[in-house]
């Protein structure tokens, strides 16, 4: 089992920013590939980003390209999510999430563990 923790989310204006972390404990962090999903009010969970196992792989969702950047610490057995130019569009609860079997990459079902998520809540 991994155990997935949150933290960072909040209030921020348009334009912000905001850097969410997710702990990790449980499995050998460095053999997990983790993502970031985020879920708007009535609307499915979607992909945000995602990270491979040694971080030097990621990859985005059209819409945060260039805003947002995912990495890790595998000494600290964490992932971060650096928000930058917040949009009122990016409100949402964001999910972080492990996978272990390597099958995947922005499905929900591609990831195995997740997080109790973190809200995020953009003005205009």
């Amino acid at each position: 089992q991994v155990q997935l923790v949150e933290s960072g989310g909040g209030l921020v204006q348009a334009g912000g920013s905001l850097r969410l972390s997710c702990a990790a404990s449980g499995r050998t962090f460095s053999r997990l590939a983790m993502g970031w999903f985020r879920q708007a009010p009535g609307k499915e969970r979607e992909f945000v980003a995602r990270t491979s196992r040694s971080g030097l792989t990621t990859n985005y969702t059209d819409s945060v390209k260039g805003r947002f950047t995912i990495s890790r610490d595998n000494t600290k057995n964490t992932v971060y999510l650096q928000m930058n130019s917040l949009k009122p569009e990016d409100t949402a609860i964001y999910y972080c999430a492990a996978d272990e079997r390597m099958v995947g990459n922005d499905r929900t079902g591609d990831y195995d563990y997740w997080g109790q998520g973190t809200q995020v809540t953009v003005s205009s």
